[in-house]
């Protein structure tokens, strides 16, 4: 069966990136129809839902103040990191301010997109194809589990991060973590509270700041540094020294010497694990060797007998349902310019495919902002988009707010949250 619906617009998701896209659309009168496989909103804040990867003692990493929609204040009343209830509760109370349940359709699965000359053809689950003028992706990008491969087998239990949702997993057990991003540190932590005897396997060392200095919190005293355009030597210097203000050199507990410079890497914000390692209640460890049954060996020679290994290893870019040349796919992620446009077609957006070091859904309701300006300008024939629709050729590799991260797939969608800011209020100006 075959509908049209060629006068609008879909969006892919009604999570906390297709909803910053609805709200805009609607603010701007761009028809649209919301696609949402699961039956409420929320995406992977939705505690319990199959697309959902938090568990039960998730909070935000970043403050709410950086975290928040532009125009969409958190309650006063809620703590400077929210739990994943609280944040719940607020992205309903977004949805439902601004009128959004009503332009989403629920338990409808996206199978298959697929472009034509004009306009997009989408394939839903019913098997219903419909035909939409353009297509905007906001599903998300943190979904798809990424594994090790460590030589071996493993004959206990293992679970991805995105799995783990209660610690009766880990009570009784010897549990081993293994990853150092923010998910790996705060399930480390949790290991130490709840496990036997809890393992931390980290490859590599990464900075590790404290989530509040001076009662505020860490990202908010980066954001005066910025605001106030300090230079980049000057604010890691400030980092450096907080941290040793606060947590103290890593060595100190058992933590490797990060190999690499501050904001180099996606920040890890964490005030417990140092305390944890000092009370003896969880034992770093390098890199995994190899897999032996219950046995776990590491490159230093050691081995310890483990029940579980909780895998914080991050996710794989993966958007099954369209061909990845359709997204003009280089280097192991979708090239497109600002994470947003693809660089020929005028009718294919992203939103959300960021990785900030900082909040992320003030960034993505700017994107859509942006979105919903362009399409507006495009329709108006504007010099403006006009100017967009050349940038977006040329420059689809230069743009402000890349930021210097390594390259690892960790990166790949990594922007530096206050450059890349700046770079998208001022084309919302420009197509205004």
């Amino acid at each position: 069966m075959t509908s049209l619906h060629a006068d609008r617009y879909c969006i892919l998701g009604a999570g906390t990136s297709g909803l910053a896209v609805a709200k805009n659309f609607l603010q701007r009168s761009i028809p649209f129809d919301c696609l949402e496989r699961e039956d409420s909103i929320g995406g992977n804040w939705c505690y319990g839902k199959p697309a959902s990867s938090v568990y039960a003692s998730t909070h935000t990493i970043s403050s709410k103040q950086l975290t928040e929609y532009t125009d969409f204040p958190m309650p006063e009343e809620y703590p400077e990191f929210p739990d994943h209830k609280q944040v719940y509760a607020y992205l309903q109370e977004y949805a439902r301010h601004f009128g959004l349940s009503k332009h989403i359709q629920f338990n409808t699965t996206v199978e298959r997109i697929e472009p034509t000359a004009t306009n997009w053809h989408v394939t839903l689950a019913s098997g219903e194809t419909r035909t939409y003028r353009g297509v905007v992706i906001a599903n998300g990008h943190n979904w798809d589990p990424r594994f090790p491969d460590f030589p071996g087998a493993f004959s206990g239990t293992s679970l991805h991060s995105s799995e783990y949702k209660t610690p009766d997993v880990l009570t009784g057990n010897r549990v081993l973590v293994v990853g150092c991003g923010n998910s790996g540190c705060d399930l480390a932590v949790e290991a130490a509270i709840h496990a036997a005897s809890a393992f931390h396997s980290i490859r590599r060392g990464y900075p590790i700041l404290p989530k509040f200095f001076k009662g505020k919190p860490i990202d908010q005293c980066g954001e005066t540094l910025l605001r106030w355009r300090i230079p980049l030597p000057l604010r890691r210097l400030a980092a450096k020294l907080v941290v040793r203000w606060v947590l103290g050199p890593p060595e100190l507990v058992g933590l490797p010497r990060p190999d690499h410079k501050l904001f180099e890497t996606h920040p890890v914000i964490n005030s417990r694990l140092h305390d944890q390692i000092a009370h003896g209640n969880l034992r770093e460890k390098p890199n995994v060797a190899e897999l032996a049954g219950h046995t776990v060996r590491f490159v230093d020679g050691t081995s310890e007998q483990i029940d579980v290994i909780l895998y914080a290893t991050g996710f794989k870019l993966s958007f099954p349902f369209v061909d990845r040349k359709e997204l003009n796919w280089r280097d192991g992620r979708p090239n497109l310019y600002l994470n947003i446009f693809h660089p020929e077609r005028n009718d294919l957006f992203c939103a959300g495919l960021i990785q900030p070091d900082s909040g992320q859904w003030g960034l993505v309701d700017y994107q859509a902002q942006l979105i919903a300006n362009y399409l507006v300008s495009q329709e108006k024939n504007s010099p403006a988009a006009s100017r967009l629709n050349k940038r977006k050729r040329t420059s689809v590799n230069s743009w402000q707010g890349r930021g210097t991260y390594l390259d690892s797939p960790r990166h790949r969608v990594e922007v530096e949250h206050f450059g890349y800011r700046q770079e998208l209020r001022k084309l919302i100006g420009e197509l205004a």
